[in-house]
């Protein structure tokens, strides 16, 4: 299908489209990406050829820092590995093959003022959607959460080293978003009532809880498993592509994933990580609940989905069709199922640009936003 082609070369070169077009927009996310995987490395400035002084470099290496003093969950490591996975998404090729089907990306349209709600569990979390918002030629008034630590703020000065253009049609809303033409917003069940009954009358994309579940069937490799470790613990479980719940066979030894589990012992040093250990392990017990427990984890045998910080549920099942089954009543309630046959083990928190949120097309819904009116 045709659509708008990433060049693959190592240099921008914004002579060969204007300034604000879609090919232009595309290139410098694309060098951005560049920029974030040496920032994840969290080494010293490597030069110009990065595309940023060395002042640059350090005002957003000190943003990244700086995060874990105003948020405690966002610690250097997980940070970085969030940056890294920026960096993933705007590699030039995997670009290149999400926006080939959007062949109508570079027809001009008439740009919307979309509100963008964020959420603040995971670090960059919203950055998807304003990549979205932002290539499709609209301008976004983008509201964080509390917990967002200035990263998001960052990311937009960024991007403003190498798209002006682009920056500049981002605005930091710090109270409410005043008038938009469209939003996205992303928050709890509680909070998608309350999008709904003042938003509900635009355009609109509302995220609500979701969680992640793995599939196991006992053919699993020790590799395997330990992947799925990240899959569980990566940002202690905040996000909702966090696995919460395991559906392990009736004979599947909870040792085996003990064992897998292990890298991640030191994960009880944090200390508000061990407060929710503390606490869920202590109420479980007095409701003489049965649990496993490891030091670093309680795992509980459950019908929820959803598991607490510091714990993992689990549910035993005899014939892989019930499982099915369950996955396809609870569709709504799940983003994302790793397992054979599903995601590979470990990338449930490294996903491709067009893995949507909710499986909702964001783009689809952006360009649609004042078609067949051009500029």
């Amino acid at each position: 299908m045709a659509g708008v082609k990433v060049p693959f070369t190592q240099d921008i070169m914004p002579m060969e489209a204007p300034a604000d077009s879609a090919t232009s927009r595309i290139e410098a996310f694309v060098q951005m990406g560049r920029a974030l995987a040496v920032l994840a490395g969290g080494g010293p400035w490597p030069g110009h050829a990065i595309g940023l002084t060395r002042q640059e470099y350090g005002e957003f290496a000190e943003a990244m820092d700086r995060a874990r003093v105003l948020n405690a969950w966002f610690t250097a490591e997980q940070v970085r590995f969030a940056a890294k996975g920026l960096d993933m998404l705007l590699d030039a090729r995997a670009m290149q093959a999400w926006l080939e089907a959007y062949p109508e990306l570079g027809t001009p349209r008439e740009p919307k003022a979309v509100g963008i709600i964020m959420a603040g569990n995971v670090p960059f979390v919203g950055f998807h959607d304003l990549l979205c918002v932002l290539l499709c030629g609209h301008a976004a008034v983008v509201r964080t959460a509390t917990d967002d630590a200035g990263l998001t703020a960052a990311l937009v000065a960024l991007l403003g080293r190498f798209a002006p253009e682009l920056a500049a049609r981002v605005t930091l809303a710090g109270g409410k978003l005043g008038a938009v033409d469209a939003l996205i917003a992303t928050g709890s069940n509680n909070t998608a009532r309350y999008f709904t009954h003042y938003f509900g009358h635009l355009p609109h994309i509302i995220r609500r809880n979701r969680t992640s579940v793995a599939v196991l069937d006992g053919s699993e490799t020790a590799e395997e498993l330990a992947a799925l470790g990240g899959d569980v613990f990566r940002y202690f479980g905040l996000g909702c592509r966090n696995v919460g719940m395991v559906f392990i066979p009736r004979s599947f030894h909870l040792d085996r994933l003990f064992g897998a589990f292990f890298p991640w012992k030191d994960i009880i040093l944090h200390h508000k990580y061990a407060n929710n250990y503390d606490y869920n392990r202590a109420v479980w017990m007095l409701d003489r609940a049965p649990i496993t427990e490891n030091g670093f984890l309680v795992m509980k045998e459950e019908t929820a989905l959803e598991s607490p910080v510091a714990a993992l549920y689990y549910a035993r099942y005899d014939q892989l069709s019930a499982v099915e089954q369950r996955l396809a009543a609870d569709a709504g309630r799940i983003q994302c199922i790793v397992g054979h046959g599903h995601l590979p083990f470990g990338t449930a928190q490294l996903p491709g640009p067009a893995e949507y949120a909710d499986k909702v097309d964001t783009m689809a819904f952006l360009l649609a936003l004042g078609q067949g009116t051009k500029v």
